[in-house]
């Protein structure tokens, strides 16, 4: 392979939508962030963070099929529908395989649509230098759409496009500057990701540690019988170094020798379980089917009562 993997370029974070004729929005598909090489001869796939994905998608190794370039490096999202949404749970199946046999059976099991949005290399040459709309313009010239590759949509209605992924519960949005070019192993505010996130107020009922201090809550809410059902773990958030410090002392206290949860939490043996008596607003991504919380982070401490932080409110 002569075209060794790159770090993508990465969109910041923001809670509101940009306004002016440079921007445009694409829909977030909640999948695996890969990227695509083909000199001619060889195709390798490699997701975010370097790690390669060839023989967990099997279907982009032709890539001829479905672009036309002599030899590309070709940027987007794998993703998998359920229930006619796109499920991080279940790209994750295809995604976290890595025996041939397993990977074979998941092709037929799990089909994925490869989310194209971007071109950093095509015939022999590197286009991050040009602008978003020449590379789009590119993009739509040289790739063939079918049932397994698409080319992600862009809008300028940014504000609106926002309210239609929370209405339908999608991720998200990426908002882009229509004039950036694309910087590898980059990171600003060229590109911004508008996630849409939901807050659900819990209980803890228990916490695990670090060099002595906690730096992870788990979470509960209690159900119709008035039991305490773990709903997942937090460890990011808006806490400090010193919040954490003060959070382990507010804690010691309430440490009992049973758990408070009636289902098994993942980290039972390694937590300190606590009367459940402390709350906290955590932001979450969307729940599974697991009932459990996809991406939570901390917001605040309440002065909730626990008794208040139920199911039957979050309905």
């Amino acid at each position: 392979m002569n075209l060794p993997p790159v770090v993508p370029f990465e969109p910041v974070s923001t809670d509101r939508a940009p306004s002016g004729e440079e921007w445009i929005a694409q829909f977030k598909w909640d999948g695996v962030r890969v990227l695509t090489y083909y000199d001619g001869t060889d195709v390798q796939l490699f997701n975010r963070k370097l790690n390669e994905r060839t023989l967990q998608y099997p279907e982009y190794q032709a890539v001829t099929d479905y672009c036309q370039a002599r030899n590309v490096i070709l940027d987007g999202e794998i993703i998998a529908l359920e229930n006619g949404k796109p499920s991080f749970h279940q790209v994750m199946k295809r995604d976290g395989l890595r025996s041939g046999k397993s990977l074979a059976g998941s092709v037929r099991k799990v089909p994925v649509v490869y989310m194209l949005f971007d071109i950093l290399y095509c015939n022999d040459e590197w286009v991050i230098d040009k602008p978003l709309s020449e590379r789009q313009a590119l993009l739509e010239e040289l790739v063939i759409p079918d049932d397994r590759v698409q080319i992600v949509q862009s809008f300028t209605q940014t504000e609106e496009l926002f309210g239609i992924a929370q209405a339908h519960g999608l991720e998200g949005v990426v908002y882009k500057d229509l004039g950036s070019t694309y910087a590898l192993k980059g990171k600003d505010q060229r590109w911004r990701k508008h996630k849409n996130y939901q807050d659900v107020n819990a209980v803890v009922g228990g916490v695990t540690y670090r060099s002595g201090v906690v730096n992870a809550i788990l979470l509960g809410l209690y159900n119709e019988e008035g039991r305490l059902v773990y709903i997942g773990h937090a460890g990011t958030g808006k806490l400090s170094r010193q919040d954490w410090i003060d959070l382990t002392a507010l804690t010691r206290p309430l440490i009992v020798p049973e758990k408070p949860f009636v289902n098994e939490p993942e980290r039972s043996r390694e937590a300190a379980w606590l009367q459940p008596r402390l709350t906290v607003k955590i932001r979450f991504m969307e729940w599974t089917r697991y009932l459990t919380l996809r991406q939570p982070s901390i917001q605040a401490f309440l002065s909730v009562a626990p008794e208040e932080c139920t199911f039957l409110r979050e309905k």
